[in-house]
């Protein structure tokens, strides 16, 4: 019973996409996808992006695929699709993970700015579904997985754009369940709290008197766990929902937020 359990998580001779997979969450979920098993593949904007991933993934004894393309040009993205259909094979699971953040009051910020966020976050994961979804339908079932956000369910300044984008790639996700659910494919999606990255690193450092910066102290408040995510907590939840052991579950965000979603915070004293 243990050994056909175990064989649900894994992901032996599947190929995974992930885009912007060169570093930071998308990398993070690269390295457990080939710890399960998997071939990994990758697509970075610049050619240094992706150099640096194959570098990072090799480091680990990973031999991975990387791939220069913009996720929201849909030329590009039909070119690297026959590129990686060539050398390495069929795509079996598309993560969306690519995307941009702008924080700007909204009076600041130019219909340019806003397009170029939904642009990148949620018209970019349409086309590489797009891209993917004939050969899924082809060969009988396949996964995609959108990276949304807690900006899915909330609001907060300053972040308008990111928060519509991410709202709407919510929606995509149901749709895509609910349009080729019958192809045995399933489109879940994954709401990251706030991550410890190196983007976020400055909002985590120590002021000069020794306290959190305000926004980490925010942030620690309001996360029952107390505590910012890592990457790898996101490990486990990636894997489910490429795996086998998801195949009845279709049209999920699942939130690894520490708890947030569920918190109202704490009461004042």
């Amino acid at each position: 019973m243990t050994d056909n359990i175990l064989k649900l998580f894994s992901m032996k001779g599947k190929i995974v996409l992930i885009t912007g997979g060169a570093h930071g969450i998308g990398y993070s979920l690269g390295i457990a996808y080939a710890q399960v098993g998997a071939k990994i593949v990758f697509n970075a904007r610049h050619q240094a992006g992706v150099e640096t991933g194959l570098a990072a993934y090799e480091k680990e004894g990973i031999k991975a695929y990387g791939y220069v393309c913009d996720v929201t040009d849909e030329t590009a993205v039909a070119t690297m699709m026959q590129q990686i259909e060539a050398e390495v094979g069929s795509v079996d699971v598309l993560v969306n993970n690519a995307g941009i953040i702008s924080r700007l009051p909204m009076l600041d910020m130019t219909a340019s700015d806003f397009r170029k966020v939904v642009d990148v976050d949620l018209t970019g994961p349409f086309i590489m579904a797009k891209a993917v979804l004939p050969a899924m339908i082809q060969k009988g079932g396949g996964k995609i997985i959108n990276i949304c956000s807690m900006m899915s369910e909330l609001g907060r300044e300053t972040v308008s754009a990111y928060a519509a984008a991410k709202g709407g790639l919510k929606m995509l996700t149901k749709n895509i369940a609910s349009e080729y659910g019958k192809y045995n494919i399933q489109c879940n999606g994954i709401g990251p709290g706030y991550i410890a990255t190196e983007q976020t690193k400055p909002l985590r450092e120590r002021q000069t008197d020794g306290s959190r910066h305000p926004f980490d102290a925010f942030i620690i408040a309001k996360t029952p766990a107390e505590r910012w995510g890592k990457p790898e907590d996101l490990q486990g939840a990636a894997v489910f929902l490429a795996s086998d052991a998801s195949n009845f579950v279709n049209g999920h965000i699942l939130y690894v937020d520490g708890g947030i979603l569920a918190y109202i915070g704490k009461q004042p004293e």
